[in-house]
């Protein structure tokens, strides 16, 4: 796993973007930072820029570097939540623009994934996750089930759990300051 997480940490840090398993269905990811990184994977996808992508983080310290108001009720969620579960919060910073959706909000996810961890924690940058898929295409549940296009087009692919079989996509949560809460998606 050492190798992988270097050799992904690599490429993200020279702008490329990633193909990864995480801990729902494989992502297609990059530098959080970086718009032109953000860009590559909009394109791939041939998604619109308006249709927001969510974040990995790995923990408090790189949640506050993003948000500075987290309400109290985000981190019940994510400390109750037995599945991964993305939040929206509003107003996010130090992350690409390109990222953040039109009413200034962001999907984030603490993962537990010991590669996607690790990785993040070798970046000290949120990563990007986006399914693997062409948008408006179903969401691959097995690597073997990703559109070739997707694999051509990133810069490197994780090779690790190639034949497992994701679970769902994570529950989503949207979370205003004004502490109103949405699920999104179960």
């Amino acid at each position: 796993m050492n190798t992988e997480i270097q050799n992904a940490f690599e490429v993200i840090q020279n702008g490329g973007i990633i193909l990864y398993p995480t801990d729902t269905v494989w992502g297609i990811g990059c530098d959080a930072t970086n718009p032109e990184a953000v860009a590559k994977i909009y394109e791939l996808k041939k998604r619109a820029e308006t249709q927001s992508m969510i974040v990995l983080m790995n923990g408090e310290k790189m949640l506050y570097n993003v948000f500075k108001d987290i309400p109290e009720v985000a981190w019940q969620i994510m400390d109750l939540s037995e599945n991964p579960t993305t939040i929206i919060l509003d107003n996010p910073r130090n992350v690409a623009t390109n990222l953040i959706a039109s009413d200034k909000s962001l999907g984030v996810r603490v993962v537990k994934d010991p590669f996607c961890f690790k990785l993040l924690e070798r970046m000290k940058k949120p990563l990007v996750s986006t399914s693997a898929n062409i948008s408006g295409q179903p969401t691959p549940i097995a690597f073997k089930d990703i559109n070739p296009e997707i694999i051509k087009g990133v810069d490197y692919v994780v090779n690790l759990h190639q034949d497992r079989i994701a679970g769902k996509p994570s529950t989503i949560i949207k979370l205003t300051n004004d502490s109103q809460v949405k699920v999104l998606r179960k």
